[in-house]
């Protein structure tokens, strides 16, 4: 091809290896809600993220036996992570699991809620859209406001401004 591109392949020179990708837009990483996460929430919301494809936002999976097979070791830490993710609203359950094998569905809420069968009652009207925009500021100790770019290095301050 003219422009070198090689559509439908991957191989050596191609830029990246073979298979999808988790894509977590900068507005989700550069929030509040996502910087006020520990780091065992941040790595659960990397799991859920992988599982999201074109289609399938609202039918996500937390439940301690699946994800026990992508290496979480502990019911608990899990529950933990999903209560801070549940409240910073980066994902909404939109189905509740039942006792004997029936999981808890859930969906990330940067991406629009897709319509599927097996969700609660009102669950899709429920869904928040962008609800992690909606968190509140973070706050330093000392109870002062923090700034938005008080994290930020000085090199990265300019991209703050822009």
């Amino acid at each position: 091809m003219a422009n070198g591109r090689q559509y439908g392949r991957r191989g050596p020179g191609s830029g990246r290896d073979a298979g999808g990708f988790i894509a977590l837009p900068w507005s989700v990483v550069d929030s509040d809600a996502y910087r006020g996460l520990s780091h065992t929430a941040r790595s659960l919301l990397l799991e859920v993220a992988r599982q999201f494809a074109s289609d399938n936002n609202g039918r996500l999976l937390l439940s301690f036996r699946y994800m026990k097979t992508r290496g979480w070791k502990s019911a608990d830490t899990l529950n933990r992570a999903k209560a801070e993710l549940l409240a910073a609203q980066l994902i909404f359950e939109t189905a509740k699991g039942g006792f004997p094998n029936n999981a808890s569905w859930y969906a990330v809420t940067w991406q629009a809620l897709d319509r599927l069968d097996g969700y609660d009652h009102g669950a899709q009207q429920a869904f928040p859209r962008g609800g992690y925009r909606n968190r509140p500021k973070l706050v330093a100790s000392g109870g002062a406001k923090r700034s938005p770019n008080s994290a930020l290095g000085p090199r990265d301050r300019h991209l703050a401004a822009a």
